[in-house]
């Protein structure tokens, strides 16, 4: 029996930007509708470019951020939104984030491994000498030995071995989904793969769901069973991971897949702050993607384009798809 693994409704979330006399309204997330049911672990790789609305998900998902209006549900519980929702140990049991740079998930003044025994104790409710256990279990599923990591500081591991240690943590609870923000991005470009590669063991092994945010295509195609396409804080295209990247239906897809050779370099290097244009372009009635669709027409000012759903499953939000 199909499990809804992940599934958004109408999920919105505004910031307002600027100063008293000039605030801008932003929707980072906008009526974003996204179901994913599935009766086997699945990965499912949410991609597009820096300011797309990809991280705003993400922490709306991990209950980092409230959203405005809307829901989210993650393998059959609220996780946001109106509703009784479980409790945040709970909810850790179920979900756990993977972010982007792993120097930041732990504090200088404190041992690896104290993090992996609180989590184990705290959120497993373990005896210290069972968390030692579950703790040995995690590293070594990664690749790491305990005593490679006891006694250690985050400053005394490579980039690599820190997110991997990152990954063990997020194992330690066996969590239902990881939401894996841009996991690779601060790594190696020659250890990538690596990461990469146990994430697909790990799905199979701890039966472990993934959310896996990126700007990478190349992985994403790898990696990937399901794939949604944001821009400007809307779902545009989403399906199955193989046949939306082979044969893309909605023109930003098609836009993506065209710039992979420079994808890393150009999307990595934008800025967080936006500019005039994409400001402009959150705040576009019809379709937010016309100013640049070689497709466009009077009707993608006037409406916004509702869900297309194709004979293989997917949904493009395009009037022309």
């Amino acid at each position: 029996m199909a499990t809804t693994v992940l599934k958004t409704q109408k999920l919105n979330k505004v910031y307002r930007l600027g100063g008293l006399f000039r605030r801008v309204r932003i929707n980072a997330l906008d009526d974003v509708n996204l179901h994913v049911e599935n009766d086997q672990p699945v990965i499912v790789s949410l991609v597009g470019e820096s300011g797309s609305g990809k991280t705003t998900l993400a922490k709306v998902i991990l209950r980092l951020v409230e959203p405005t209006s809307g829901r989210a549900v993650v393998y059959d519980r609220l996780v946001a939104g109106e509703g009784d929702k479980p409790t945040r140990q709970d909810f850790m049991r179920a979900v756990q984030p993977i972010f982007q740079n792993p120097f930041e998930a732990f504090s200088s003044y404190r041992t690896v491994d104290t993090y992996l025994q609180t989590t184990a104790t705290r959120i497993n409710g373990l005896n210290q000498a069972q968390a030692v256990e579950v703790v040995s279990e995690a590293l070594t599923s990664v690749g790491l030995k305990y005593d490679d990591v006891r006694g250690k500081y985050p400053n005394q591991f490579s980039g690599g071995e820190l997110q991997r240690v990152s990954i063990a943590r997020a194992l330690i609870p066996h969590p239902n989904i990881i939401v894996a923000d841009e996991p690779v991005s601060m790594i190696d470009a020659s250890l990538r793969m690596n990461i990469i590669n146990l994430f697909l063991s790990l799905k199979e092994t701890y039966k472990t769901s993934f959310l896996y945010i990126t700007h990478d295509l190349a992985t994403a195609y790898y990696i990937s069973d399901y794939l949604a396409v944001m821009y400007r804080g809307s779902i545009v295209e989403v399906g199955q991971a193989k046949a939306v990247l082979s044969s893309p239906q909605h023109p930003y897809t098609r836009l993506l897949l065209e710039s992979i050779p420079a994808t890393n370099r150009k999307w990595a290097q934008q800025p967080i702050a936006l500019s005039d244009i994409e400001t402009k372009e959150y705040q576009f009635g019809g379709c937010r993607f016309r100013n640049r669709c070689p497709l466009a027409k009077d009707i993608c000012a006037q409406e916004r384009p509702t869900a297309v759903k194709k004979e293989d499953g997917r949904e493009v939000y395009c009037h022309f798809a």
